[in-house]
């Protein structure tokens, strides 16, 4: 007598539960619908502004970026997605300075969580919402950011080279200077330490 009692009691649930599953197919049934029509509708196509789809080094109207090749962005990605290629150049001021020779990033392993973007000292990067980005082979995903070629250092006018031997010979008179009043003050106590011999 219980089983036939478990029996209707299940069957009860199934059809209630048949019931709210038809409900809610009938509710979507009767609702618009809303179709994407792409890639027909790509030129009206709106894509949100915070969408992050690549990576790109931000250059101004005059072709130049702000990226100062520090690495910070290659050293915060938590997966190696940016891999940068330093070089040194010579300064109007005659110092040695790091540029960037060549940026790349790998679209396919980027988890874009804009770490880089956030960490940049100097505000050289940003996240387009560019979402087409199909290929066919993953070796087109790695992109070299620095697409435009780098600009020389500007060539030192005659004033800043004169100024810049100024400063090095003004360096070089002051690290003398320093020496030699250390060379004094030690010479100083050296005599001072010179004892009498007892009698």
């Amino acid at each position: 007598m219980g089983s036939v009692k478990d029996y209707f009691s299940s069957l009860g649930s199934g059809i209630a539960s048949l019931l709210k599953g038809m409900q809610v197919t009938g509710k979507e049934f009767v609702t618009p619908k809303i179709t994407e029509r792409y890639p027909e509708n790509r030129e009206t196509h709106h894509v949100p502004d915070r969408f992050r789809a690549e990576l790109k080094l931000i250059y101004d109207s005059e072709g130049n970026h702000k990226c100062i090749a520090c690495g910070t962005c290659e050293r915060n990605c938590p997966n190696g997605t940016i891999s940068l290629e330093t070089k040194m150049v010579d300064t109007p001021a005659g110092t040695k300075k790091k540029k960037l020779d060549k940026y790349f990033y790998d679209l396919g392993s980027c988890t874009f969580c804009q770490l880089c973007v956030t960490s940049c000292p100097t505000n050289a990067l940003e996240f387009s919402n560019d979402f087409e980005q199909a290929v066919f082979t993953r070796d087109k995903l790695v992109k070299k950011l620095n697409y435009l070629p780098e600009k020389e250092e500007p060539a030192p006018t005659p004033e800043e080279l004169a100024k810049a031997a100024a400063e090095r010979e003004a360096k070089i008179a002051a690290a003398k200077a320093k020496a030699a009043a250390a060379k004094a003050a030690r010479e100083a106590a050296g005599a001072g330490d010179v004892t009498t011999p007892k009698e």
